[in-house]
């Protein structure tokens, strides 16, 4: 799933009056025209490099993604300058139930000017309304700042229509060093002393904790962490092949290869003398916000968090992030040992619902490496999928690490399967199945089997 993925929330960017806003365009531009785009518009000092957008002053653009708060405050930040600059509002709008929400606003002809989107499947849905308007050639002129692959998942039957955004990296496990440190406990480096720790934490049982806290909780997107966690077993202990071939369903969920993913994940985040630390019993998974997951971490009460970068976002203000510090990441080992560094990663693709100007303005800067810099300075736990970006920006430790694996060409990079699949599946029934799948106790062969019976004829 995704980012993701995520977890979000409204606000404003312009908290000002209208006249201050104002005042802060005319500070930056000179303008001989404007209003809408009507005439010839200069800008001046700080805002000159936002001259490729300008002439659009006095107009909104809105914004739907599944991004919120806290994450969503730094996404507004990235842009401030932007909006300030060429008089462009961007009015955004996060919600935990995008997912389901983005399809009927569409069908309802009230879709967002732009929407971030975190599926490939979900884009491939909304491509099929014939409600998306494709990018302006300057958004797709900045193709050479993406790889092929990840302009593959923007694209639909060939077609290209949603620029890449973020990058992110799933496949990492939150523990709190100090804690560690203080244990005796070493960082494991294979599965097999993955599970031998948690074993041991288990048995020790300080003061009633245990080795692994999650929750799977996000409005109508409930379940996606489970997804994840499957993903991550399928990746790391089938390999890419048959991971591919399970996103196109050549293989099922009820073959061998999955029903053994999904043992190895029960054995692991279904085991009650593992989980749910802090919090309450394998069920209490079901009803845990993603978002407050890995808090029992800081009071000792879990010891680790299978989450992605994204997560960073959720720790609490002064948490100090970083390998000596009160929090950090390491990668999931793989299951198999034989499968070379296998990592999970998602994304999110800004996609257009009208090709009115100033709306192909806000999606043309979005695009730009210029952009992705601005996010990264503010954003901590966030990763660019434009390969342009000023890589010495990345000075949070959980950013560095991201990085570096996600570009690692020796690694065994796959995008987030459920987002891969089609919406009514990786969206849909699976989250469905596998939320009940951890609520309700049921089996791996009825889940499994459900999942199989809802995919698209």
């Amino acid at each position: 799933m995704n980012s993701i993925l995520s977890v979000r929330l409204r606000r404003n960017l312009i908290v000002a009056p209208a006249l201050l806003g104002l005042a802060l365009v005319s500070a930056c531009s000179n303008s001989s025209g404007g209003g809408g785009g009507g005439g010839p518009t200069t800008l001046a000092g700080d805002c000159a490099k936002f001259q490729p957008y300008a002439g659009h002053s006095g107009t909104k653009v809105t914004m739907f993604a599944s991004i919120t708060s806290p994450e969503s405050d730094s996404l507004e930040k990235s842009w401030a300058d932007f909006s300030k600059c060429t008089g462009i509002q961007i009015s955004y709008e996060g919600s935990n139930d995008f997912e389901s929400q983005l399809p009927v606003r569409v069908a309802g002809g009230n879709a967002p000017d732009l929407a971030i989107i975190p599926q490939p499947g979900l884009l491939a849905q909304m491509v099929k309304t014939g409600k998306v308007a494709k990018p302006s050639a300057r958004t797709e002129a900045n193709e050479n700042q993406w790889s092929p692959v990840w302009k593959s998942y923007g694209s639909v039957d060939g077609t290209f229509y949603a620029a890449p955004m973020s990058a992110n990296m799933k496949s990492l496990v939150w523990y709190s060093p100090k804690a560690f440190k203080q244990a005796g406990y070493d960082v494991p480096k294979t599965w097999a002393d993955l599970m031998a720790l948690s074993d041991k934490i288990a048995k020790a049982g300080a003061n009633g904790s245990k080795p692994w806290c999650g929750g799977i909780s996000s409005g109508t997107a409930t379940g996606w962490p489970a997804t994840d966690w499957l993903e991550e077993v399928v990746l790391g202990g089938q390999g890419g092949d048959v991971y591919d071939q399970w996103v196109s369903h050549k293989t099922k969920f009820s073959d061998p290869q999955i029903i053994q993913s999904m043992q190895t994940v029960a054995n692991w985040m279904q085991n009650p003398a593992w989980v749910n630390g802090g919090i309450g019993d394998v069920k209490s998974i079901a009803t845990t916000t993603f978002q407050d997951a890995g808090t029992p971490i800081l009071t000792g009460k879990c010891w680790m968090l299978q989450q992605a970068s994204f997560y960073e976002a959720q720790w609490p203000k002064g948490t100090k992030v970083g390998p000596d510090g009160d929090i950090f990441a390491f990668q999931l080992p793989a299951v198999n040992p034989a499968i070379t560094n296998p990592v999970e990663g998602g994304g999110e693709f800004v996609t257009a619902f009208s090709n009115r100007p100033e709306v192909q303005a806000v999606q043309d800067y979005l695009s730009t490496a210029d952009w992705a810099d601005s996010r990264i300075k503010v954003a901590p736990g966030w990763v660019s999928a434009n390969q342009g970006v000023d890589k010495s920006l990345y000075t949070d430790p959980i950013d560095q690490l991201s990085a570096a694996a996600l570009t690692n060409p020796a690694s065994t990079f796959r995008f987030d399967a459920s987002d891969m699949m089609p919406a009514a599946i990786g969206s849909g029934q699976e989250w469905k199945s596998l939320t009940a799948w951890f609520a309700e106790g049921q089996s791996v062969q009825k889940v499994a089997a459900d999942i199989d019976a809802a995919w698209p004829q």
